[in-house]
């Protein structure tokens, strides 16, 4: 731990046997950030929901300011004013363009990329850069990890998936380059061990004597930490102990469904279908906040800026018996205009949102320099699909959540001409965090009317 004077770095560490952990933003960092930059970092997130969304039951009715929340959206009514949502785009690259069946697939691979992927199950797959990897590219350097890719469903990037699609299609929406998807990681104690591992990945040594012992890897940064305690004011004395029992009761969570699962073997009572590794929670919500609480404290300790979140890989079958809905959820997409069905689907869309509020409270509720985290970070919240049942490509769900430097008006529904270019969004949130970038799949230029006052 380096402690000046003056300041401690943005960047100091408390370290320990195998342990690394970040710090989040603090008092005494702000004279050594008046050098450079003195405001917190823009974080930039998009959390992808698979499958479509019942959209009667999502776009508000009205436009501009005086917009009603509508059904879906109702959990993120404490959020009304940090929100931005967004009517009218289209991913048009999405669409079949002679290739056929596979609009689950195109659905994800276009979803950040904007690039028509090649029909193939081999290893000659075809897509193109995506929109986070382009930021990761520009300001990743400035992180420990220049993006972080999560999400709640595993699936393999081999293989067959939808209609002559190769997986890699369906299980990612980040993507390094045309030939290179980034797998999300679903498994919390790999995540919690990425961010708070000495190194990317604690080493096996370590994490085998830590789990023998019975120890929190907080055990080990102890001594560091009270040495820091002792260098900082009583605020940041305050936040640093509000910081480490986060980490703790993160820690603890994950242990707990280890111990469940050893003791029990994997329950599939509530998710028969979903395979899921060691120590990831029964209940969808459960796993949902753990994976939540991760990202807001990447976010807080400014392990990255750039978050992919996949509630769910493309074509998902995953059930939802804790809200009474059994049945999978890519069968009720084709609902054929069965009430029964619609109402069930709209049950998970709700629920997504739900769990998405639980995000944007957690991030509303962790201080970041002169505000919050959700303050300092632009969130968008969508699908690749509208209409699941159909497989149609345009008038998107999207919603954007957060302060983004102030750059867009939020606490409207802004509605655009069909078929506008949903990278054209993704340009101008590039802007938002320092990036220019001139072209972004087929959009025509930076999205108009983001900024204006009503």
């Amino acid at each position: 731990m380096l402690v000046t004077k003056k300041a401690i770095s943005r960047r100091s560490i408390l370290r320990g046997a195998g342990a690394a952990l970040s710090l989040p933003f603090l008092d005494a960092m702000v004279p050594a950030l008046a050098k450079g930059a003195a405001k917190p970092p823009m974080r930039l997130a998009f959390v992808y929901v698979p499958n479509g969304i019942i959209m009667k039951h999502w776009t508000p009715a009205a436009d501009g300011a005086e917009f009603a929340l509508s059904s879906t959206m109702g959990p993120l009514a404490p959020f009304r004013d940090r929100m931005l949502v967004l009517s009218g785009l289209a991913q048009k690259n999405g669409r079949a363009l002679g290739d056929g069946a596979g609009d689950h697939a195109r659905a994800a691979a276009s979803y950040l990329t904007g690039v028509h992927p090649k029909k193939t199950e081999g290893a000659d797959i075809q897509n193109g850069i995506s929109v986070d990897q382009i930021a990761a590219n520009a300001i990743g350097q400035a992180t420990r990890l220049p993006s972080l890719e999560l999400a709640l469903e595993g699936g393999g990037l081999v293989g067959a998936c939808d209609s002559g699609y190769s997986c890699a299609y369906s299980n990612a929406i980040a993507w390094r380059g045309a030939q290179t998807p980034l797998p999300p990681e679903i498994n919390p104690r790999a995540v919690f061990e990425r961010l708070f591992g000495d190194g990317e990945f604690q080493d096996r040594p370590t994490r085998l004597r830590v789990a023998a012992e019975n120890r929190s890897l907080l055990d080990y940064v102890m001594e560091d930490a009270a040495r820091l305690r002792r260098d900082v004011g009583v605020a940041d004395r305050s936040k640093i102990d509000e910081y480490l029992s986060s980490v703790r009761e993160i820690e603890r969570r994950i242990s707990l469904s280890e111990k469940q699962d050893r003791e029990n073997g994997e329950n599939a009572a509530l998710e028969p279908k979903l395979p899921k590794p060691a120590g990831v929670p029964v209940t969808f919500e459960e796993y949902a906040r753990l994976m939540f609480d991760l990202t807001a404290i990447a976010f807080q300790t400014d392990s990255t800026r750039i978050l992919t979140f996949m509630v769910g890989r493309e074509g998902s079958n995953r059930t939802y018996r804790s809200i009474g809905v059994p049945d999978a959820h890519h069968g009720l997409s084709h609902h054929m205009g069965a009430e029964d069905k619609i109402t069930k689907l709209a049950k998970i869309n709700q629920l997504h949102v739900e769990m998405f509020a639980y995000l944007l409270d957690k991030l509303r509720n962790t201080p970041d320099g002169d505000g919050n985290l959700l303050d300092h970070s632009t969130i968008v919240y969508g699908s690749g699909l509208s209409d699941g049942n159909r497989h149609l490509h345009h008038d998107l769900p999207v919603l954007i959540a957060g302060g983004t430097n102030g750059a867009f008006r939020t606490g409207r529904h802004v509605r655009y001409e069909s078929e506008t270019p949903l990278n054209n969004l993704f340009m101008s949130l590039l802007d938002v965090v320092g990036v220019r970038e001139t072209s972004l799949g087929d959009a025509t230029g930076p999205l108009p009317r983001l900024g204006d006052l009503t």
